[in-house]
């Protein structure tokens, strides 16, 4: 594996979105998977993003296109902000279920090209023809989904929706033409009901899910890539043996604070813990919240971190003994988060 991932971008005519891509990155092949994970321990989640692809394409440099402050502050390096568009390179996600119910609901949707027509022809990159991001508006609530195709190009999947509000889903594909790159679009779901939206989780350096402990060091740099670094530990003891899940020993996902744009990074080379480190590149300064997967004893579990990128490209986690991030999402369970 590479031992940094290449940050890359996808950029429209109208505003540009980060590609993305799961699993180890370019240079490496996949590490073999025991077994089919059940997901448990979600993390709440937080504001923000901003997205990255690993197809090796250069950073597109501009910003989110919706006047989010301080998004400006970005290096002219900066790779664009990503998800911010339900329409992208010819394609639109086409929700069939806008209005869930609160609670566990079934949610619908089809990827339609330029004709209006279903895609039902994708690409599998690390296992998966698509990959299914659900995030609060607010941000306390995070579900990383695995839905199933109909043969008519319909996608669906279970969700736990714990709170009215609004929501963001991305759909992460590759179209299988000739020359497809990588498609990162974004929609918005409206659950009814009371709504009382939560504050963000403060800035910490470690975050507790599941008994499990996860710490987090290094940078996050608006247009200059840094390393973050996550060490995995459980009752005081590292963890040397996680486990591969599609194809990696970690995937990491960023939200930007305002707008939800979508940055997803994948890990340098190394072995199965305690440490998982990425390469990343934040498209502006601003607080973002970091999702990490990860898998353990048969589960896959997700720590969350808000951490702020400056000027000066510093993350600023809290000091050691601070206190930790939001606690897991209660029932966050292989449904939650579910790999079908």
């Amino acid at each position: 594996m590479n031992t940094g991932v290449k940050i890359t971008a996808f950029a429209a005519a109208l505003a540009a979105t980060f590609g993305t891509a799961y699993g180890v990155g370019k240079g490496v092949g996949p590490v073999d998977e025991p077994k089919k994970a059940e997901h448990s321990g979600h993390a709440e989640a937080a504001p923000g993003t901003a997205h990255e692809k690993g197809a090796g394409k250069e950073a597109a440099n501009g910003q989110g296109g919706d006047g989010h402050a301080g998004h400006e502050a970005g290096a002219a390096n900066a790779p664009a902000a990503g998800g911010l568009q339900v329409s992208e390179a010819g394609y639109t996600l086409a929700l069939d279920t806008p209005t869930p119910a609160l609670g566990r609901s079934t949610l619908k949707f089809s990827v339609k090209d330029a004709a209006g027509r279903k895609v039902t022809a994708f690409t599998t990159e690390h296992g998966k023809e698509l990959h299914f991001i659900v995030a609060s508006r607010d941000l306390t609530v995070f579900r990383h989904l695995h839905p199933v195709k109909a043969a008519d190009g319909t996608w669906s999947v279970d969700a736990d929706l714990p709170a009215a509000g609004g929501y963001k889903v991305f759909a992460d594909f590759k179209p299988a033409v000739p020359g497809a790159q990588g498609v990162t679009l974004g929609a918005d779901l409206s659950v009814p009901g009371a709504f009382a939206p939560k504050p963000m989780p403060p800035v910490a350096a470690t975050a507790d899910v599941d008994g499990y402990q996860v710490r987090l060091g290094g940078t996050l740099n608006p247009g200059k890539a840094g390393e973050l670094r996550l060490t995995v530990t459980k009752a005081g003891k590292p963890v040397t043996d996680l486990e591969p899940y599609l194809g990696a020993y970690g995937h990491l996902v960023a939200l930007r604070e305002g707008d939800l744009a979508y940055l997803h990074v994948h890990p340098n080379e190394g072995g199965p813990g305690p440490d998982v480190s990425f390469t990343a590149t934040a498209p502006s300064s601003g607080t973002y919240r970091l999702f990490l997967d990860f898998q353990h004893e048969g589960k896959v579990r997700t720590a969350a971190f808000t951490v702020r990128a400056g000027a000066t490209g510093a993350a600023q986690p809290a000091p050691a003994g601070a206190s930790t991030g939001a606690p897991a999402q209660p029932g966050h369970e292989a449904g939650g988060h579910s790999h079908g």
